[in-house]
C-alpha cells in the first residue's frame, strides 16, 4: 500500500472499532475539508452508508457556500443529519477575547446537543499538525460528561493499541484523522474526487486555508486555483494553516481554555 492507502486503512479501522465498541455514537460535521474527508472515510468504512447520526452545531455564521454544500450532500449521501443551534454570544464567558468568545458559542451549543441526544461519543475531524495543543490528543480521548478535556490525563496509545473501555459517565471523542496532515487531506481529496468548497481555491489572489465563521475567518494570499497548485504551495509556505482564524491571534491561552471546556 502507498501512504494514502495506509492512512485510509487506519482511519477505517478506527471508525469500525469505535462503532463496534461504543453505543450511541455520532459524528460532528463542521463542513470543512477535514470534516468532509472524515465523512467520506466513514462512508467507505460502512460500504456507502453512514450508520450513525451526523451533526452540525450551527453558529448561523458560516459562509453561504458551506451551507449550500451541507444541504446538498446531507441529502445526496442520505445522512442521518442533525442540526443544532448555538446560543447567542451573550451566553459565553465575557472574559474571553472577541473571536474566542464567538467561537465559544460552539462549545455551549455542543454541550446542549450532548445533553439533548445523550451521545456517549463523537467522531471529530481534528489533526495533530493543525495546532500545538491538538498534538496532545489521543485517537480515543476521554472527556467529562459535558465534554471537558484534561490533556494531562490521557491514555497511552502505542502501536495503534487503543483504549476503548472507559468508566460510566465518560464522554469519548474519537479522532479518525489525527495522524493525517494538511497535505494528506488535499492529496486524498484529489485521489478520491471528494467534493470541495470553492472558497479553498484562489480568487483575486486570496483563498481560505481553513473555514470557520464568516466574521472571524479570513483568506490568505495565494494564487493556487487547483488541488495540485495547493499541494505545491503547501510544500514551501511558511504561513500556518490557521493564519486566517482571528482567534489564533488573540491571547495565547484562549484556545487552551476553549479546548478544556470541550471546544471542537
Amino acid at each position: 500500500m502507498n501512504h494514502l492507502d495506509e492512512l485510509e486503512a487506519q482511519s477505517i479501522y478506527i471508525f469500525r472499532e469505535a462503532f463496534n465498541r461504543i453505543d450511541n455514537i455520532a459524528m460532528l460535521w463542521s463542513l470543512g475539508k477535514d470534516s468532509n474527508v472524515m465523512l467520506w472515510l466513514a462512508r467507505k468504512a460502512f460500504f456507502g452508508h453512514v450508520p450513525f447520526p451526523v451533526m452540525h452545531v450551527d453558529t448561523g455564521k458560516k459562509f453561504k457556500e458551506m451551507y449550500a454544500f451541507r444541504d446538498r450532500y446531507a441529502e445526496e449521501w442520505n445522512l442521518k443529519f442533525i442540526r443544532e443551534e448555538c446560543p447567542p454570544v451573550e451566553a459565553t464567558d465575557e472574559t474571553l477575547p472577541p473571536a474566542a468568545r464567538s467561537a465559544a458559542r460552539k462549545t455551549l451549543g455542543l454541550k446542549a446537543a450532548l445533553e439533548k441526544h445523550k451521545f456517549n461519543a463523537l467522531f471529530a475531524g481534528i489533526r495533530r499538525d493543525e495546532e500545538a495543543l491538538r498534538a496532545k490528543e489521543r485517537v480515543f480521548s476521554p472527556r467529562g460528561e459535558t465534554g471537558q478535556w484534561d490533556f494531562r490525563d490521557q491514555p497511552p496509545e502505542f502501536w495503534d493499541q487503543y483504549k476503548t473501555d472507559f468508566p460510566p459517565g465518560t464522554h469519548i471523542r474519537v479522532h479518525p484523522l489525527l495522524h493525517w496532515t494538511e497535505i494528506d487531506i488535499w492529496r486524498y481529496s484529489a485521489r478520491e474526487g471528494i467534493p470541495l468548497i470553492s472558497l479553498y481555491f484562489a480568487n483575486n489572489g486570496k483563498r481560505y486555508r481553513s473555514l470557520g465563521d464568516e466574521d472571524i475567518t479570513f483568506p490568505v494570499d495565494s494564487t493556487a486555483s487547483t488541488v495540485e497548485e495547493i499541494v505545491e504551495e503547501l510544500m514551501t509556505t511558511k504561513v500556518s494553516e490557521r493564519a486566517g482564524r482571528a482567534m489564533d491571534h488573540e491571547a495565547e491561552d484562549s484556545f487552551e481554555r476553549l479546548r478544556a471546556e470541550g471546544y471542537m
